[in-house]
Parts: structure tokens; C-alpha cells; sequence
């Protein structure tokens, strides 16, 4: 592919990612794969050049731009040599007029930026993402996992925690094949470490999904007492079987919820657990650095009923506790309407519960939780806040 070819291949790519995050379509990194699927004639060096300019459009757009070109025109606008391309020549994209609009720069789409936490510093949101891999104590620990990466670097706060560069390779290291490492975001094993489970506990995760969480859970439980793995989508809990398999944490179990019927299934486990773990479906305004599009798939309808079902799944959730057990309620999202203000709103609702204060050593503390973002903390954007049954 010629330099030129390569920029109309991101505007044909970035029409089809516009239109699946209008539609509630397939993610970009599913529609780039199928793209080049289809043109095998693509090198590796095309790949990577037309990925590039997808994302750099991407990321530089705040609100759902009207077509590819628009996206692409307003990246050329600021890059000359990119602009040059627009050349008119065999598969290149048309001239670009003198009074052509291209999509306008922003992070946050208008009317979402007065909804972030006060603190959040929204122009860190797209900031490029490191690989964090979490060290697996079924198996290893951090020190026998680091010579596996030498160019890794440790986290501060959390031991089992290793940086690595973005883009880097994980899946095929030796170290991954054999259940030594995770892949799993600091601000999750953060997380995850404020559960504070322990050997011998019952413990539900039960928004679990492919289990990252869950997996972590399993590690600081060190094999032994009971773990349940609940979610509604079915494809998704079955991505958990193999990952547990090569974790090591094969006691873990898995349990299908019927979405809007789930007391049924969790019936039996009322009152029994020393943690539930709630890692509510969210907006993920935290997590943009890794899917930048999501900021197109956001609307104020969507939202709101996302806040609705994290308040249903937490009034679920509650009967689930022991006495005195913990109730651990996440979402990698910004917003105070899912964060803070879902935390009060659910102790408004319901009696016998305090906040506890989570000493993590990152973070900020905010409302009744801790808010991490990356900015101040290096880490995807979460909230988090460990409530405790205290009648």
C-alpha cells in the first residue's frame, strides 16, 4: 500500500467504527481485524501505519465525528505531512478544499464533562497505556515472575505488580503460557486488593466476566475456600474456564445469572459470604486510554441506564453479605453518578451498613470510596468503596 492508500484505508475503517458505535456495533479492534482479514495484499507495515492513523483520529476526537474523513481531515489539519496525502491519486483520499471542516479536538465530549469527579484531570484520559501484569501466587511470586521481563518495573503499593512499555508482547512470553502472570491493570489488582480476602472465605464476584478480578481473588485466597463467579452473559464466564486453568485456581466456580432474575440463582448463598465483590457494568469513562471510541458510544440515555443497573445489582448484592462480612462495590468509570453518588444513594437505601476507609496507598479518597485515575495515579480510571455489615 502506497502512504496514501493507507489513509484512505483508516477513513474507510474509521466510517465503519462511526457507525458501530452509533449502532452499538462490534468494538474498532474487532472491525481493524476484519478489515485486514479481507486484504491479506495488507504488510505488517500497512497494518501498523493504517492502525495508527485510525487511533490518532480516534483519540483526537472528543464528540462522534459525521464520517471517516471528517476524522481524518481534522488530524491533517494539524499534521501537514499527512495532509499532503490527500492527493487524489489512485486510491488515495480526494484533495482536502480550503474551507473543509474537519472534526473538531476535544477529550470529553460536552455534555459529559460537568458529570466527571471534580478531581479527575480530564485531559490525562487518553494519555497512552502501559501493560501491567500481575505476578500469580498460586504459582510464582513478583521476584521468580521479573526474569521473565527485564524490562519490567515494579508498582509502587503492590507487590505483585510489574510495568512493562505499551504494546508489549505478554501472550507470547513463557512466563504467561504457564500461568506465572496476568495481564491485569494496577488500579484492578488495586482493587482487588481491597477486597480483603483471605483462605478459607466464601467470596462472590459477581459481575465477573472473563474473570480478571476473580483470578486475583483466587491468588489472595490461595486456593482454599470457596470463590463463585457469577455474571449474565454466558460468553463471557466462559472465557474464565481456560484462564483459570492455567492460573492454577481450578476451585473456583461459575455460576449463570438470569439478567433480571438473579436472586434465584443466588438464593442459596444469602448471608453466607464474607466479601461480595459488585464490578458493576459502567460507562468505562475510566478506561479510554485503551478504547478511545467508547467516548462515542456514550449517550445520556446510556447512562442512565447504567447508573439504574448498578443500583439494582448493589440492592441485589446486599442480602448476599454475612454479618459483619464486606460488601466491595467498583466501577472503572469517573462519573460521580456512578461513584460517589451511587455509593450514597445506596446507603440512603438501606440501614446496617458503615463505609469503611481503604488505606491502598493510591488514590484519593472521595465521597465515601477512592477515586484513581491517570493522572494522579497512573493507573485506568476507577471508583471504589468497601462497605461493611455492620447489623
Amino acid at each position: 500500500m502506497t502512504p496514501a492508500a493507507r489513509v484512505q484505508a483508516a477513513i474507510e475503517l474509521l466510517d465503519a467504527i462511526i457507525a458501530s458505535a452509533r449502532d452499538g456495533g462490534p468494538a474498532a479492534d474487532t472491525l481493524i481485524a476484519r478489515y485486514f482479514k479481507e486484504r491479506r495484499y495488507a504488510g505488517s507495515r500497512d497494518r501498523r501505519a493504517v492502525r495508527d492513523h485510525v487511533y490518532d483520529a480516534v483519540r483526537r476526537v472528543a464528540e462522534r465525528p459525521d464520517n471517516g474523513r471528517a476524522a481524518m481531515v481534522g488530524l491533517a489539519r494539524e499534521r501537514p505531512e499527512l495532509a499532503a496525502l490527500f492527493d487524489g491519486s489512485a486510491h488515495a483520499p480526494a484533495p482536502i478544499s480550503s474551507d473543509e471542516q474537519g472534526a473538531e479536538a476535544g477529550v470529553v465530549p460536552g455534555w459529559l464533562k460537568p458529570l466527571f469527579a471534580a478531581p479527575v484531570e480530564q485531559e490525562k484520559l487518553l494519555g497512552r497505556a502501559p501493560v501491567d501484569l500481575r505476578a500469580n501466587r498460586l504459582k510464582a511470586a513478583a521476584a521468580e515472575v521479573a526474569p521473565f521481563f527485564p524490562e519490567a518495573e515494579p508498582v509502587e503499593g503492590l507487590p505483585d505488580a510489574l510495568r512493562l512499555p505499551e504494546g508489549w508482547p505478554v501472550e507470547q512470553s513463557e512466563a504467561w503460557k504457564q500461568g506465572l502472570v496476568e495481564v491485569q491493570d494496577a488500579g484492578s489488582q488495586l482493587i482487588s486488593a481491597a477486597c480483603g480476602v483471605a483462605p478459607g472465605m466464601t467470596v462472590v464476584d459477581l459481575c465477573a466476566g472473563a474473570g480478571g478480578k476473580t483470578l486475583a481473588l483466587a491468588a489472595a485466597m490461595q486456593g482454599q475456600g470457596r470463590l463463585i463467579a457469577a455474571d449474565t452473559i454466558r460468553s463471557r464466564l466462559a472465557r474464565l474456564n481456560p484462564r483459570a486453568e492455567r492460573a492454577g485456581a481450578t476451585f473456583i466456580e461459575t455460576l449463570l445469572l438470569d439478567q433480571g432474575h438473579e436472586e434465584r440463582a443466588l438464593e442459596s448463598l444469602g448471608g453466607r459470604a464474607d466479601v461480595v465483590l459488585v464490578d458493576a457494568p459502567c460507562s468505562g469513562t475510566g478506561t479510554w486510554r485503551r478504547n478511545p471510541e467508547a467516548r462515542w458510544r456514550l449517550t445520556p440515555a446510556r447512562l442512565d441506564r447504567l447508573v439504574g443497573e448498578q443500583a439494582r445489582i448493589l440492592d441485589f448484592a446486599a442480602p448476599l453479605v454475612a454479618p459483619g462480612g464486606v460488601l466491595v462495590y467498583a466501577t472503572c468509570a469517573l462519573t460521580d453518578r456512578e461513584g460517589a453518588g451511587q455509593v450514597q444513594a445506596f446507603l440512603d437505601r438501606h440501614d446496617g451498613w458503615a463505609a469503611e476507609d481503604v488505606s491502598t496507598g493510591a488514590g484519593r479518597a472521595h465521597g465515601q470510596g477512592r477515586l484513581l485515575t491517570p493522572g494522579h495515579d497512573a493507573t485506568d480510571g476507577f471508583y471504589f468503596a468497601r462497605l461493611r455489615a455492620v447489623a
